[in-house]
């Protein structure tokens, strides 16, 4: 065979190559897009409402059910909040047990402030009022996309000033759950923010979404090579923020007292990072406590008793700020 004739079909084979290397990323971002949109943005009011959990296990059910049943048992306790950030109409319940200190829990991905019913005891107990929000995209509040904590933590920051000029508030204390802990971290690194939180409590805290994402996808056997790109690159195009911005790269300006609370089992904020997160916090005073059961985000469910002695000694030991 001349050199002349085998040219074409090199030509033809590369083409090839190219054609289908071509079908592959866009197949893969196509999948990256479907991802991102089930994971990251709100497409209906149905979608992750205050009436439905994204989770139905048994654990998820019998939290829920506790949950609601603090919800009635307190409902005299309760107003309605609201406030106004980016043109959202964002919505929450304040508990008000006469107290001038505060709990606001931040919760996690897909979560509303139904989810945070569960967690308020300790705090109560302790003697703070409560605060519980729905999160942009999430509940009876408006918007589309989770920014994992770059526009919520504005809106916290809105919701501490609520609190302090309307309901008299002194101090706050901060219980985060994953996402909801990149979102307290900012939210007290926020230069707007009142100099009164006293302290910040995270469950399963991630060095960024990112590294959570991909854990994700390996547990549900999803490919991850170049998928998790194109879906950093989907949370770019829509929020101009991406998955690969997290805790890691501020907490070592953190001041605030933290307690970390830390599954030795949980799959996507693994505990190797855990830990890594833990020595580079900038918190004189700080505390990592392990649990050896209990799945992300499902700890207090697992060790009830551990979980609550936890928060109430944090609690016991932090000076308040009183601003």
């Amino acid at each position: 065979m001349s050199g002349s004739s085998i040219v074409p079909i090199l030509l033809w084979v590369l083409g090839a190559v190219a054609v289908a290397l071509l079908l592959w990323v866009l197949f893969y971002i196509l999948v990256a897009y479907i991802v991102y949109t089930k994971t990251m943005r709100r497409t209906s009011k149905e979608k992750w409402a205050r009436g439905s959990s994204a989770d139905l296990d048994e654990d998820a059910n019998k939290m829920s059910q506790i949950g609601d049943e603090w919800c009635k048992a307190n409902a005299p306790f309760k107003t309605d909040v609201h406030i106004v950030n980016d043109g959202l109409n964002l919505y929450g319940e304040y508990y008000d047990y006469g107290n001038d200190k505060c709990m606001v829990l931040l919760s996690g991905r897909t979560e509303c402030l139904r989810y945070g019913y569960y967690f308020t005891k300790p705090y109560v107990e302790s003697g703070y009022n409560v605060l519980l929000i729905d999160p942009r995209a999430h509940g009876n509040s408006d918007g589309e996309f989770n920014t994992t904590g770059r526009e919520e933590s504005r809106d916290t920051v809105l919701w501490f000033k609520l609190l302090k000029e309307k309901f008299g508030i002194r101090s706050v204390v901060l219980h985060c759950i994953c996402i909801g802990s990149a979102t307290g971290i900012y939210t007290i690194l926020n230069k707007e923010c009142p100099n009164f939180v006293e302290g910040i409590v995270t469950e399963g805290m991630y060095v960024n979404f990112g590294e959570s994402m991909k854990n994700h996808l390996k547990e549900l056997k999803k490919p991850v090579f170049m998928l998790h790109n194109f879906i950093d690159m989907w949370m770019k195009h829509y929020t101009g923020y991406g998955m690969y911005y997290g805790p890691i790269d501020v907490i070592h300006k953190l001041k605030t007292p933290l307690l970390m609370l830390h599954s030795k089992e949980d799959l996507y904020s693994t505990p190797e990072l855990a830990e890594k997160l833990y020595k580079l916090a900038g918190s004189k005073r700080k505390r990592l406590v392990w649990f050896d059961k209990g799945a992300h985000s499902r700890l207090r469910i697992t060790a009830t008793e551990k979980y609550d002695a936890c928060i109430k000694s944090f609690l016991g030991t932090i000076k308040p700020v009183r601003g």
